[in-house]
């Protein structure tokens, strides 16, 4: 599987193209925007756009996501239910944000832990890791070793939890106990920021680190 970075909106965002070298069918998670970035990746790599995947309901993760599924007669696919509060904030997230006008959207299928998302001959499996927001998934390609984590984990840092349901608790339980046990190898595109991998963030983040004692 191949994946090109394509950060878009004003927050930098990594939007990822996902694809499916076998078939020429790709994904695209978390498109916030800039959609001509995206349309423009999508006939470089000669590639089929098969279906749009959400992390969480941040209006720079999904804000292009209707008009491009529109565009191109895909579904979406995530976040979790419990994200849905967000996706109906969004033309008054959009509006405040300066991005334009985003119209409210329900995605093709909610996920949730444990279900899987295939594209071409590419099957990721979905970790829901509440924290962040309280819908907020990921996606893990056991073949690539790959994570695909949102706002959860960067280099360095992790997400933030002072937006409406954020829970710093539920951040760091979700990171130890969803993240850290797919393996140290694993190496994890975050929503912003640089690539890293589990065992380097394991060895060496400030706020999650092993080195750092876990709550009672």
């Amino acid at each position: 599987m191949q994946v090109l970075l394509i950060p878009v909106t004003p927050f930098q965002q990594n939007c990822s193209l996902l694809i499916d070298e076998a078939t020429g069918r790709a994904a695209v998670c978390d498109p916030g925007g800039d959609l001509d970035r995206i349309e423009a990746q999508l006939k470089k790599q000669d590639v089929t756009l098969e279906k749009i995947l959400l992390t969480h309901g941040h209006l720079d993760h999904c804000a292009g996501a209707a008009e491009l599924a529109r565009r191109h007669g895909v579904p979406i696919e995530g976040p979790h239910v419990e994200e849905r509060f967000w996706l109906d904030q969004l033309a008054e997230q959009t509006q405040r944000f300066g991005f334009g006008h985003a119209t409210p959207f329900e995605p093709d299928r909610w996920l949730d832990d444990g279900d899987t998302v295939r594209f071409g001959n590419e099957t990721l499996e979905v970790r829901h890791c509440p924290g962040h927001t309280p819908g907020h998934v990921i996606f893990f390609s056991p073949s690539a070793r790959l994570a695909l984590v949102g706002d959860v984990l960067f280099a360095g840092s992790i997400g933030r939890t002072d937006f409406p349901r954020g829970d710093h608790a539920a951040l760091l339980r979700s990171i130890r106990t969803r993240l850290w046990p797919l393996g140290d190898d694993v190496t994890f595109v975050p929503g912003h920021g640089p690539v890293s991998t589990f065992g380097q963030e394991r060895r060496t983040n400030p706020f999650v680190g092993d080195h750092i004692e876990s709550p009672a």
